[in-house]
């Protein structure tokens, strides 16, 4: 197994990984838009289209944490100058680190997308994620182009070959990511 994949196993509840060999085949025929980059600090996977850019997991290492690398990586990110969504766990009395991870990307100026409900259940655990969608943006965006994005990362990302590599299929995009119109109010200026 690859290092970096190790230390996200270790790191990331089975709820939120996708196997080895189906991050090997996202990598490999997504290669132009699913990419890795690991070093000694983090270990950073994200999916990226010319419109926006979709963050899959990132972790810095603990020997790393409390040191701004987390707040650097982010930055070369939004340098890109494109939206940046990703997935976060919602706050939890059960996972401490919960409030952490959200400070941390409130501080970088990264909003909730409370409009979405995003809720699926794991193709190997089986167990059900519910999870926040969190986003930056240089412009503004819309809820519902929050979730059209996000329906295609799920699809392309999450839900890419689940009956090859799980044995299942999985529940369409517009049955795991739903929009709450009474919600809607994201917009970046």
């Amino acid at each position: 197994m690859r290092q970096w994949f190790l230390n996200l196993k270790e790191y990331f509840p089975a709820k939120e990984m996708k196997t080895e060999e189906h991050m090997a085949c996202l990598l490999e025929e997504k290669s132009n838009k699913y990419k890795v980059e690991t070093n000694s600090e983090y270990t950073l996977v994200y999916y990226e289209e010319p419109g926006f850019l979709f963050i899959d997991y990132i972790l810095i290492f603990s020997s790393s944490r409390g040191s701004g690398i987390g707040s650097k990586l982010m930055e070369r990110i939004k340098n890109k100058n494109k939206p940046i969504l990703l997935e976060v766990d919602p706050i939890s009395s059960k996972d401490p680190e919960s409030v952490r991870r959200v400070r941390f990307y409130e501080k970088l100026h990264f909003k909730k997308v409370h409009a979405i409900q995003y809720v699926r259940k794991h193709p190997m655990t089986g167990e059900k994620s519910e999870m926040d969608i969190f986003f930056w943006s240089p412009h503004d965006v819309t809820d519902a182009w929050i979730l059209e994005k996000m329906k295609k990362v799920y699809t392309e990302v999450h839900a890419f070959q689940n009956a090859e590599f799980y044995g299942t299929v999985p529940k369409p995009a517009s049955a795991v990511l739903q929009l709450h119109e009474q919600h809607t109010s994201n917009q970046v200026k």
